[in-house]
């Protein structure tokens, strides 16, 4: 599994356990950068540390910010997936890179890690 494959799986497992999810800011919004799909994406990262990380790349005026499981999945996911967001998740390294996947796809994902029965689309 390379390093991306290895941080997002993580990704998954950490936030089922934690019932948390981390996102970046500034007082003006959320960057939602082209993820390696060429796509516009929303990043979130499984810990504080994570986020911090991505934050201090981004600039100074730039902090992590969490949020519960279930707020992230009844509320901002259904907004990314209204507005053609993917999702990225525990973007990591100098460039900030990783996996994204659509908000469904998230959500699929979540629910096994979470072991409730699949989410229909």
């Amino acid at each position: 599994m390379s390093n991306s494959g290895a941080h997002a799986a993580g990704f998954f497992r950490e936030v089922a356990r934690t019932r948390t999810v981390w996102w970046v800011r500034d007082d003006d919004g959320s960057p939602a950068p082209l993820s390696t799909s060429g796509q516009p994406a929303f990043p979130y990262w499984s810990s504080q540390t994570r986020a911090q990380r991505a934050a201090q790349l981004w600039g100074p005026q730039f902090r992590a910010v969490s949020m519960p499981l279930d707020h992230w999945r009844r509320a901002a996911l259904p907004d990314l997936a209204r507005d053609g967001l993917r999702v990225g998740i525990n973007w990591s390294g100098q460039r900030l890179t990783g996996w994204d996947f659509t908000a469904g796809e998230v959500v699929n994902r979540l629910v096994h890690a979470l072991s409730e029965p699949p989410h229909d689309q």
